[in-house]
């Protein structure tokens, strides 16, 4: 074993529970981004009816508790859900496998990379749309080359919150595919599952120092991110 995860002495089992957390935050991170800016750029840059509507729905996860969303989850996207029961007919399964994990994750970060996103959006000074609009530019190249550009850093930082959210998620992961090693089981369920069996302490431990790890390196990236796009906005000030 070499690597970030012989640094902690962790085994074959843990290993594999980190792998799979990495693959299954960055998936959810990765498959959330574009409704998630679309989201932000539509509470930021908007105002239609059921706006408080759609505010309400985005931040719902970060209120429910995670146990209940991932129930949700299970009666939408099981295969005998709502729509879970249609999408198992074309193959695509999230119950009791990885993307069902990654779904959770994505859902339960989403509210995260919204606020993050809205926030630099609303940001971004408005008079610099309005005149690259009044030169010509359709909206959607008004976005492309003005609005997203300056707010980026924020785009940037609310998808490693969403990925630091998805490394920490359990509730509603555990609640909707269940705690399968090798299939489902993230740092969190491997971490209970630990603290449930004699002698599982030091792994638990280990796995400990690894989350805290990642979400510090994830938290600091984020911060960081925020002050670049403050000192931005402040010099195109």
């Amino acid at each position: 074993m070499s690597g970030p995860a012989a640094w902690f002495g962790l085994g074959a089992e843990e290993t594999t529970a980190l792998l799979l957390s990495l693959r299954v935050a960055a998936v959810a991170t990765l498959a959330s981004l574009p409704l998630g800016l679309l989201a932000a750029w539509l509470l930021a840059r908007r105002r239609f009816p059921g706006h408080a509507l759609l505010d309400g729905l985005v931040h719902l996860p970060l209120i429910l508790p995670p146990v209940v969303t991932g129930y949700l989850l299970l009666l939408g996207f099981g295969r005998r859900g709502v729509f879970g029961a249609w999408l198992a007919e074309i193959g695509i399964v999230f119950s009791f496998r990885w993307t069902g994990a990654a779904l959770a994750c994505a859902v339960m970060g989403f509210p995260l990379m919204v606020r993050a996103m809205r926030l630099s959006i609303e940001a971004v000074d408005r008079r610099l749309e309005q005149a690259a609009a009044t030169l010509g530019a359709p909206p959607p190249l008004v976005f492309l080359s003005v609005t997203l550009p300056l707010s980026l850093p924020g785009i940037l930082a609310g998808a490693v919150l969403a990925f630091a959210k998805a490394m920490g998620e359990f509730g509603a992961t555990i609640t909707f595919v269940s705690n399968i090693p090798g299939e489902t089981q993230t740092l969190p369920s491997a971490i209970y599952t630990l603290t449930q069996v004699p002698g599982g302490e030091a792994g638990a431990l280990r796995l400990t120092l690894v989350s805290v790890a990642v979400s510090m390196l994830a938290l600091v990236a984020s911060e960081a991110l925020a002050r670049r796009m403050s000192r931005r906005i402040g010099a195109g000030g």
